[in-house]
């Protein structure tokens, strides 16, 4: 079977990785969606899905105005996702206090799930329902005895008269399934929980809660022993699989809960012994790193980012109050435009907040100031304090956040805070001593990654000084900007190409637009020189331009240079400035024609010394490593072109025995060749083919997926077939429920049929049976 097991847990998927998946891979996004909405059509209108504090924030350690926008953040984002309101919602570690239980439950959230441990005390809810009436009977539970099996009522100590409810999950099995065995196997995983259930279960509930990325990632199969475990062993044994909304609407809690303060009642989570402090002082939990590290940058960090938010608040209250009706509210509201930044749902969300109807530079204005509070909160994502170093890819990410917040603070108001920033981030001692601190890793690791509109007009000035297409395309975006080319001319000075352009540059965030004019001079194959200023600023570019290039044929290269100084300043951008990914296009893209030279001479080298190879194996001797290497690289280049005719052509036989060719002289030359793009290639090529099977059945389809897999055998090549078994199951399926479907071709192939199922170690027999039910008449 092929099993969704989303459609069988209650989950909750951070909207940071679900807006990632709805771009990335959105076959899978949508069957995220689907599976809530199948599951509120098995349990009674309950959906599995859970919301989530918006960026990860380690609640109790935000003040309110923070805890409440990432509420009302996760709660929209989740109505967007899901088309419904969440009943819900995950607290990010667990970590939660009194008042973050409190927004939860005044912002519409009816439960959440706690560790066992963060409970204190309980006792049966009073017969009047009043929490003010149970002042006695109350039970310790503090060492983490909690019966987990059941839902408890939290009422609010500012407001006893509301409350949330709270699951308490079975710590015990749910370590087991992070940390221990149980994801090895399914019937051992269902013993555990079997060993949970005691007399008088009728109504009781056993759950426990894990990181998903426990199944498959940390270990291996374990999104199979899951749904072995739902779908076959549970209901084999007498269990209904249910989620925690279901539940809770049959079985209301007849007990109360007191949850533990915490240090100065900032709260507990699970995944520190110590309270909170993991997020804020050295506390002993930590990641990898050299034992005698010390994680005392914590506190200094997050003081750091107080200060920085405390900041960016009165800048936000001082300008954002001359434009906006109540600065807050549009704050709270501004997600609406994160999930959608079109024009047109930028204007609604003004109409609904401004004060009147704002210019263009007022607009962008505003839109800066939403993204500087936005900015402000990510930095506080929980993972920056998590592990060990404060120059960790996590904490770094979390400083790049800052750095944003910071820079436009800055156009925003013309006040910089950066200096007075890395003063306090200069009390966070780093444990490498190449960085000293936070300053040292925010000014080495941070600041580099800093992109203003210069940065992006270079990227395409230089990248578009060898891909350059005429005419230009004219519109296009590039990351989260939206570039368009208003002039562009490009000529050759012997080994010299001068490029000269005029481009605007909209951020697709801000709605910021500049225009700008660039010259980038390629110096040979490697050097790049790119000045970038903005047409504002330009006397006359037309001038210039046209000077420039007369000047080329005449005047030393040193005084053009000199004169494009006077003309754009002395800054200009080189390759070392465009972004690694950039850098390593543009790297591949100038060697190519090098590498193309030297293959050449491999390829020469190997065609006159071919059959040198019979003459070392005859007297017993290794080819020698200078014609190995030569064989080598040229029959990795041959396989991978005969690979691409395979791609457009087909895999007939004729083809297919090419490719076999050119392994059998690799085998002769001893050499093993690098096979990942072919893996790849064959993998993606069965998968289209087994994906027009589904839709067409045909001879030659079922032909050309053989053909692939005694290639791949040939090759010595382990295909994944995960994708592919998917495809067979569903034709399988379509013809159990619509064997009309089922073409007259059928006879014909059904036999290469089966071998494909065999080679793909589908159950045969299952087929075979399906096949006599539902042939045609001979």
């Amino acid at each position: 079977g092929i099993i969704n097991n989303f459609e069988g847990i209650s989950f909750n998927i951070g909207p940071t990785l679900m807006s990632w998946l709805e771009e990335k891979h959105p076959e899978t996004y949508q069957q995220i969606i689907a599976a809530d909405y199948r599951s509120r059509e098995l349990r009674s209108g309950h959906g599995n899905a859970i919301s989530q504090v918006y960026n990860h924030m380690i609640l109790p350690l935000a003040n309110r105005r923070d805890k409440l926008t990432q509420v009302r953040w996760g709660i929209q984002d989740f109505r967007y996702r899901f088309g419904r309101d969440p009943d819900a919602m995950w607290l990010p570690e667990t970590a939660c206090n009194d008042e973050s239980l409190e927004i939860l439950a005044e912002e519409g959230i009816k439960f959440t799930i706690l560790a066992p441990h963060q409970a204190e005390a309980i006792r049966p809810i009073p017969e009047s329902g009043l929490a003010a009436e149970a002042k006695d009977g109350w039970q310790d539970v503090s060492s983490g005895q909690i019966d987990p099996r059941q839902p408890y009522r939290y009422f609010l100590r500012k407001d006893p008269t509301k409350s949330i409810d709270i699951f308490f999950y079975d710590g015990p099995i749910s370590n087991d399934v992070g940390f221990g065995p149980l994801l090895f196997d399914a019937k051992h995983f269902m013993d555990r929980i079997e060993g949970a259930k005691v007399r008088g279960m009728e109504g009781k509930l056993i759950n426990l809660a894990t990181d998903g990325e426990s199944y498959g990632h940390h270990k291996a199969f374990g999104d199979r022993a899951l749904a072995y475990l739902l779908n076959i062993e549970a209901p084999k044994r007498g269990f209904r699989v249910t989620n925690y909304a279901e539940f809770l609407a049959g079985h209301p809690p007849h007990m109360m809960v007191r949850i533990k303060d915490g240090e100065n009642g900032e709260g507990t989570s699970w995944s520190c012994a110590h309270g909170l402090r993991r997020w804020k002082e050295h506390c002993g939990c930590r990641g990898e790193g050299p034992s005698e590290w010390t994680q005392h940058w914590r506190r200094p960090l997050r003081e750091s980012f107080d200060w920085l938010r405390d900041e960016c608040y009165k800048l936000f209250e001082n300008y954002g109050s001359r434009y906006l009706k109540d600065i807050w509210a549009a704050r709270d509201d501004y997600i609406h435009v994160v999930l959608n930044r079109s024009e047109e749902n930028i204007r609604s969300f003004l109409g609904r907040h401004a004060k009147f109807e704002l210019k263009q530079d007022e607009i962008v204005t505003v839109l800066k100031l939403l993204e500087i509070q936005r900015q402000a909160m990510l930095m506080y994502t929980s993972c920056g304090w998590f592990f060990t170093e404060i120059s960790g890819i996590e904490t770094v990410q979390i400083l790049t956040y800052a750095a944003r917040a910071v820079d436009l603070a800055y156009q925003v108001s013309g006040k910089s805070l950066e200096e007075e920033f890395l003063e306090h981030l200069a009390h966070a001692k780093s444990n490498r001593r190449d960085l000293v601190d936070g300053r040292g890793v925010y000014e080495k690791l941070v600041k580099p990654r800093m992109v203003s509109f210069e940065h992006v007009v270079s990227y395409y000035a230089i990248l578009s000084s060898f891909e350059y297409q005429e005419p230009p395309q004219e519109t296009f975006n590039l990351y989260c900007y939206r570039m368009q080319v208003l002039h562009q001319h490009r000529e050759f000075f012997g080994s010299l190409t001068f490029n000269f352009g005029r481009v605007r540059l909209t951020s697709r965030v801000t709605l910021e637009e500049h225009e700008y004019v660039f010259l980038v001079f390629q110096i040979g194959p490697y050097d790049f020189r790119c000045s970038v200023k903005p047409f504002a600023h330009m006397a006359d570019p037309e001038v210039i331009e046209r000077e420039l290039f007369e000047e080329l044929h005449s005047t030393h290269i040193v005084e053009i240079f000199k004169k494009i100084d006077v003309i754009f300043g002395e800054k200009c951008y080189t390759l070392k400035d465009l972004p690694m990914e950039q850098r390593m296009r543009i790297v591949s893209i100038l060697t190519k024609e090098m590498i193309e030279k030297i293959r050449d001479v491999h390829e020469t080298l190997y065609d006159e010394n071919r059959r040198i190879s019979e003459i070392y194996r005859s007297m017993n001797l290794s080819v020698p490593e200078e014609i190995r290497s030569a064989a080598e690289q040229t029959l990795g280049r041959r396989l991978m072109r005969a690979i691409m005719e395979l791609r457009d052509y087909g895999f007939d036989p004729k083809r297919t025995r090419q490719v076999s060719r050119i392994i059998d002289d690799a085998k002769l030359f001893e050499i093993e060749l690098v096979k990942s793009e072919v893996v790849s290639f064959l993998n993606t090529e069965l998968e289209k083919r087994t994906e027009d099977l589904v839709r067409d059945l045909t001879p030659e389809l079922v032909v050309e997926c053989l053909n692939i897999h005694k290639l791949a055998k040939k090759m010595n090549i382990k295909l994944d077939q995960r994708k592919t078994q998917d495809n067979l199951y569903f034709l399988i399926k379509k013809w159990q429920h619509h064997p009309q479907t089922i073409p007259p071709t059928l006879a014909q192939c059904a036999n290469n049929f089966m071998q494909l199922l065999t080679d793909n170690h589908i159950n045969t027999d299952v087929f075979s049976k399906l096949i006599e039910g539902y042939s045609p008449p001979a």
